[in-house]
């Protein structure tokens, strides 16, 4: 979304990304004419990476809603956007997107620092992570939750979606006929109840 406000220019040229400067991107222009044209669209802005002012103030002018990502929380800065009680009410809460691990993969290859503050955090020793995890994302003040398959079955890194920078072996990962089982829908239906996200 960053480039939707301003985007990095590198002459094609050039060296190095050095030689680039900003340039203004489409703007609010662009959303207006999509909403004239196809009317409003279910948009998630991927506000990642170096974000500013204007980049929040153009999704906020075009209403919306920004991403929660539970694995860039946990720093040890208690005013860390991604943490859940800094969440913004407007947003998607994640544990992790398409680009990142696995809840699990991404708990296995964290440093010890990052594993107790996670344990601090939610106040539990860390033997069903995952499902510590999805029950904090469903739990987040965001208006918007998304739990993927790959962490509701508690899959490693094997079940990583994407690697950014990596050119081969992205995009493989399908869920099976038979791998859900009625638990996993018991155990999901009862943390969205229980955090009034059943809809309706």
């Amino acid at each position: 979304f960053r480039a939707f406000a301003a985007y990095w220019s590198i002459p094609a040229d050039a060296a190095d990304a050095r030689a680039g400067h900003w340039r203004p991107g489409p703007g609010r222009a662009l959303f207006d004419a999509l909403r004239r044209r196809l009317g409003d669209l279910p948009l998630v802005a991927e506000d990642l990476g170096t974000i500013d002012a204007e980049v929040h103030g153009l999704m906020d002018s075009a209403g919306l809603p920004g991403m929660e990502v539970l694995q860039f929380a946990f720093d040890g800065d208690p005013h860390n956007a991604y943490l859940p009680h800094n969440h913004r009410r407007q947003a998607v809460a994640y544990v992790g997107t398409h680009d990142n691990d696995t809840a699990l993969g991404w708990w296995q290859s964290s440093d010890d620092a990052t594993r107790h503050r996670v344990r601090t955090y939610f106040g539990v020793d860390g033997n069903d992570i995952v499902w510590d995890l999805i029950r904090a994302t469903l739990a987040s003040p965001a208006d918007r939750a998304v739990v993927t398959a790959q962490d509701v079955l508690a899959l490693g890194a094997e079940g990583r979606m994407n690697t950014p920078g990596s050119p081969t072996g992205n995009w493989g990962w399908r869920l099976h006929a038979g791998a859900l089982q009625s638990w996993h829908a018991d155990r999901l239906r009862t943390l969205i109840g229980v955090y009034g996200r059943a809809g309706g």
